[in-house]
């Protein structure tokens, strides 16, 4: 019953010090990116030695995973299987994109570092990939939905990718300067006016 006890604290010990190297290695891919964040300067924010950080995280796919992961958890992305019962495509486009754009300024500073690296870092694309790819994916369809129809489908799904963006949303909101609200009304209606265009 000891051993079994003892065995128990160790491992939820291990748990709770993984879990302080990938809080600090997301805080650090937040402020300074990915790709200039130090195994060094995630064991120091964590509090562990070095040889503790790679018994956790022999390679930096195993952390990057693992960030995204937490992320994922802590932060989730709008799910649009919430969006589908709203039956115009227009007030879906309003209400989908206010609550992503909600989600992208709330995950500004995490999100600018990342779009930054993965343009120069393979692993950091591979894996904001895996963390968005299938989100947006499943964005872009039920959002099409109604409006992606005929042989010009193709103008609503670009007009969609432009929408969904967060560069796009970081434009609006920090060049622009529009508010959340404008912003997600704005580019709904640049989605709707795709779908209305004579063929190309």
């Amino acid at each position: 019953m000891t051993r079994s006890y003892e065995l128990k604290k160790r491992a939820e010990r291990q748990e709770r010090t993984r879990q302080r190297i990938v809080e600090a290695a997301v805080a650090l891919h937040g402020e300074i990116g990915p790709v200039r964040t130090t195994v060094s300067a995630i064991a120091e924010r964590a509090g562990v030695e070095r040889h503790t950080y790679y018994r956790h995280f022999p390679d930096d796919r195993s952390l990057f995973l693992a960030c995204s992961g937490w992320f994922n958890e802590h932060h989730p992305m709008p799910d649009p299987a919430t969006w589908q019962p709203i039956a115009d495509p227009q007030e879906r486009l309003r209400h989908a994109l206010g609550e992503l754009y909600d989600f992208y300024a709330r995950n500004e500073q995490l999100m600018a570092s990342v779009s930054r690296d993965e343009q120069v870092h393979a692993l950091t694309a591979e894996v904001n990939a895996v963390h968005m790819g299938p989100a947006m994916a499943a964005m872009r369809e039920t959002l099409a939905a109604g409006l992606a129809e005929g042989p010009d489908a193709r103008l609503v799904y670009a007009a969609l990718d432009l929408a969904l963006a967060f560069a796009t949303w970081r434009t609006l909101a920090r060049i622009s300067g529009l508010r959340e609200e404008e912003a997600a009304t704005l580019m709904a209606l640049a989605v709707v006016s795709a779908a209305a265009l004579p063929g190309l």
